[in-house]
């Protein structure tokens, strides 16, 4: 009995989502095309850091070679970007990883990860506002700084910030209204705000290109010695440990990776696109275009601007804080500081729009589906999700009000690269699944309705109750089917389950073994991994159309979850605790609202009208098995009643 309801338990927490694909079952409006997720995908991305990034980095660790830096974190989020655009032409909802975590790994670890894309996104935005706050304040003489300091300071240190910011507050209400208004009017004022960004951001480079020189990327150490005692009085000693030795990697190729790795959060906010899925008038084709072309643009603009840098001015002479409109006036265009300010709060304020817009339709995603209070599902006239929409500014402007983040930001990067991770290892689960029975799945294809009907006449065996199928070493690695069937896709979850485990303590080693010992464990480790790739490799995949597909499988997503694992081993312990309250904080509302009234929990006591229950049972009887579990019946209930002239919508029962 008690071995009973803990099945039964596990069973709910890893319930699967069953959506339906149709382009018109959406209750948002579809009217965004692919040049707006584009433009979304460039400003949320390309924000403010291009402007201070690349200073800090050639600075500190890479020097001119800061270009092949960006060009790795580059490849690495490319791995990330492959894994949502195959998701975003699969599956086009509204829910980015979240909702691919629902359709292929299950309930809990969705909550687990829209859970914490909603602290990304709110941390996100609050940091955000106070930076266009301060840089705009900064502008006019720090005049709002010195009022709220002379009238409202907060003395909490360590907790809350020296003084309430008012006017970030003002900056995210003011969002709130726009995007509460409508999604057409939000994208056109990011597009505005994207293309000023992105012409200042060719200005930067073209002025980079005439009054730089190569002769700064073949620096000898004489010359870094003469140059920084002049400036500072450095010794020779100090040059030497703190700058380098010249050339194209003064720091060497550890250099270059280290600045990689923080390059890469430079190309975090493309999976913004991965929200508008029911808001794009062709999402199959437009959010993958949208995110590949996006990270694309950021690559070329991020590669141009760090090279212009270096190219003005020696990289041990770059500002760390503000290294654009020192490099100017390095090379006697002071003037050019002004578009250097105007690109800056153009990139913060599309920074601060590309955090905003997905939060409220991750809120919403999670409330349709029952996981958090139904309230926030409303939709407005305009069909914008107007109560997610304002419930996400309130708590932004909460934080950006009262908190300074600075010790907060760093859970951003554990709710990114979460979600990169667990979409990376989606991808390659789901592709070596057998076909599913049912319409739901394949109209996110691109197969004609002749295959279409073949596929739901004769399904694959792999999935049909009653077949038996063996189990061998051999049909492991060498596997007679073309097909996907039951068997290969076990494997594959069970290898991927290991893999996954296997790389979380490959990553914990590599960051805190020093011994001996742990180069030996993670060799151990690496062969093993290698092993299990081979064997996912070896089995079958699905041969489902889609209007695209990750290439590679299965190296690149089982790269990509390397990464992102590795870089999430790297913080700090402080932002570990951190993470642990939130997940307490979420654990509560799921287990004691989100699971008992989860829309997949009532889909499987759902009573289905007579006629339906009719056609349903020739299914299991021709098998000759009656007993089917409830979500494989809902699956199959609702491929039926898709043949039907009135379809029902499961996502709104």
């Amino acid at each position: 009995m008690v071995l009973h309801q803990l099945l039964d338990f596990g069973k709910q927490l890893l319930r699967v989502k069953v959506v339906n694909c149709s382009s018109e079952d959406s209750r948002l409006a579809r009217c965004l095309n692919t040049f707006d997720l584009v433009a979304l995908g460039v400003g949320s991305t390309l924000g403010a850091g291009v402007y201070v990034l690349a200073g800090a980095v050639a600075r500190e660790n890479s020097g001119p070679a800061i270009v092949l830096s960006f060009l790795i974190a580059a490849l690495a989020s490319v791995l990330a970007g492959l894994c949502y655009a195959e998701f975003g032409a699969r599956v086009p909802k509204t829910g980015s990883a979240y909702l691919y975590s629902y359709v292929t790994v299950g309930e809990l670890w969705a909550f687990i990860t829209g859970w914490n894309l909603i602290l990304s996104y709110i941390i996100g935005t609050s940091s955000v506002a106070r930076a266009w706050s301060a840089t705009f304040d900064g502008l006019i003489g720090k005049h709002i700084e010195h009022f709220c300091r002379q009238y409202m300071t907060m003395n909490a240190p360590g907790i809350l910030a020296e003084y309430p910011d008012m006017f970030a507050v003002v900056i995210i209400l003011t969002l709130t209204g726009l995007l509460a208004f409508g999604v057409k009017e939000s994208a056109v004022v990011n597009k505005v705000f994207t293309c000023i960004n992105v012409l200042v951001l060719v200005f930067v480079v073209v002025s980079g290109l005439v009054k730089g020189t190569v002769k700064n990327w073949q620096l000898v150490p004489e010359e870094i010695v003469n140059g920084s005692s002049r400036l500072n009085g450095s010794d020779a000693a100090l040059v030497d440990a703190n700058l380098g030795v010249g050339g194209f990697m003064p720091y060497g190729f550890t250099g270059v990776l280290s600045g990689a790795a923080t390059c890469f959060y430079a190309f975090v906010g493309f999976d913004c696109i991965a929200t508008t899925g029911e808001e794009v008038k062709n999402p199959q084709r437009a959010i993958p275009i949208g995110i590949v072309s996006s990270l694309l643009i950021c690559f070329v603009a991020y590669f141009g601007v760090s090279a212009a840098l270096t190219m003005m001015m020696p990289y041990y002479l770059l500002d760390k804080n503000s290294p654009l409109p020192v490099a100017f006036e390095y090379v006697g265009w002071q003037g050019a500081t002004y578009a250097v300010a105007v690109g800056s709060l153009c990139a913060l304020s599309t920074s601060l729009l590309g955090s905003m817009f997905p939060l409220p339709r991750i809120i919403f995603a999670m409330a349709r589906d029952g996981l958090l209070f139904s309230f926030l599902a409303r939709v407005s006239e305009r069909k914008t999700p107007i109560m997610s929409t304002m419930a996400a500014g309130a708590m932004s402007a909460v934080m950006a009000f009262l908190f300074d983040l600075k010790d907060l930001v760093d859970l951003m990067s554990i709710g990114t690269l979460l979600a990169y991770t667990l979409v990376a290892a989606c991808v390659l689960v789901l592709r070596y699944q057998p076909a599913q029975p049912s319409m739901e799945y394949q109209m996110a294809s691109t197969h004609e309705e002749g295959e279409l009907t073949e596929s739901m006449g004769a399904p694959s065996m792999g999935i049909l109750p009653g077949v038996d199928e063996r189990f061998s070493i051999k049909t492991l690695l060498f596997p007679e089917i073309s097909e996907p069937s039951h068997i290969s896709g076990f494997s594959v979850n069970v290898c991927a389950s290991i893999l996954g485990l296997l790389i979380l303590v490959f990553s914990i080693l590599s960051v805190q073994g020093s011994s001996g010992w742990s180069v030996v464990l993670m060799s151990v480790i690496f062969m093993v991994c290698m092993m299990l790739v081979f064997i996912i490799w070896r089995q079958p995949e699905s041969r489902t159309k889609l209007s695209f597909k990750v290439p590679l499988l299965p190296f690149i997503p089982v790269i990509s979850m390397f990464v992102n694992v590795y870089l999430m081993m790297q913080l700090d312990r402080g932002t570990w605790v951190r993470f642990a309250v939130w997940m307490a904080i979420g654990f509560v509302i799921y287990f004691s609202y989100g699971m008992r009234h989860s829309v997949e929990a009532g889909v499987s006591h759902r009573e289905r009208p007579e006629e339906e229950l009719r056609e349903y049972k020739p299914t299991s009887a021709i098998n000759g098995d009656a007993r089917l579990s409830p979500e494989k019946e809902a699956f199959l209930a609702n491929g039926l009643s898709s043949r039907g002239d009135d379809d029902g919508d499961l996502l709104e029962s």
